[in-house]
């Protein structure tokens, strides 16, 4: 944890970035706080970062995390380094379809093209989306960019749908999430039923759903995953829960 603090005030940096008034209830963090490798006791650790961060009480108790510092070079999504190394990789990724009055009996290769009119550019999870008209198709493209960068920044490149709901009003979400993202299959693979699931990145997985890239965290997470399931030569386990009490 203390190795991987730097990482993890840049990751929580970039959540409030990205969040529509720069600001985010410390309970909220702290509730996905193993979703992006945050330590237990960050609101103790924030406090060592007053250019970064300010904690505000607000009249009824709640604390709240605010940015402080705005800084461009962090407004830049993993989409958009992407786009510089596999420019083609990224037009791929989304679609956004064109609504035709009538069939225009176009090939795929024209059908593709004329839709990349409507998926590029992409708007930026980074810019304020609490000013978009709710469904046109900007306030999507920025709602699919958002998520996908919100993906992008944690441990396992996935999450349920408790930790976006959580983050619902910060970077103004809809309702209508699931469907907005099962109409990425490109992109986004969604797990689980609909009350009930889980959205992963496909591009961080290998085609035997293998986390491509591993936080230092998940490596130590599985190494301690497998520790608790040794057993010893009559069968007996090596240790017990109680032995992680502390």
């Amino acid at each position: 944890m203390d190795l991987m603090e730097k990482d993890r005030v840049l990751k929580v940096r970039k959540l409030l970035m990205m969040s529509a008034k720069k600001r985010i209830p410390l309970s909220k963090i702290y509730h996905c706080r193993l979703l992006f490798g945050i330590p237990e006791d960050f609101r103790d650790r924030i406090c060592k970062y007053p250019d970064y961060f300010r904690v505000v009480v607000e009249d009824d108790g709640k604390r709240i995390l605010e940015l402080v510092d705005w800084d461009p070079l962090l407004a830049v999504s993993a989409l958009e380094r992407d786009f510089v190394v596999d420019e083609d990789r990224v037009k791929k990724a989304f679609k956004f379809p064109i609504n035709h009055g009538k069939d225009l009996n176009l090939d795929e290769d024209d059908e593709r093209k004329m839709n990349l009119l409507n998926t590029l550019p992409l708007v930026s999870p980074y810019s304020d989306g609490s000013e978009l008209k709710l469904w046109s198709l900007e306030a999507e493209k920025y709602r699919v960019g958002l998520l996908h960068e919100f993906l992008s920044l944690t441990l396992e490149k996935r999450a349920s749908i408790h930790h976006i709901v959580e983050f619902k009003e910060e970077f103004s979400l809809t309702k209508h999430t699931y469907q907005m993202l099962s109409k990425q299959p490109r992109t986004f693979y969604l797990a689980g039923t609909e009350m009930n699931w889980a959205v992963f990145l496909k591009d961080a997985y290998t085609n035997d759903g293998v986390l491509m890239e591993n936080d230092p965290q998940v490596l130590f997470n599985e190494k301690l995953y497998r520790y608790a399931q040794m057993k010893d030569m009559e069968g007996n386990p090596v240790i017990d829960n109680s032995s992680f009490e502390d």
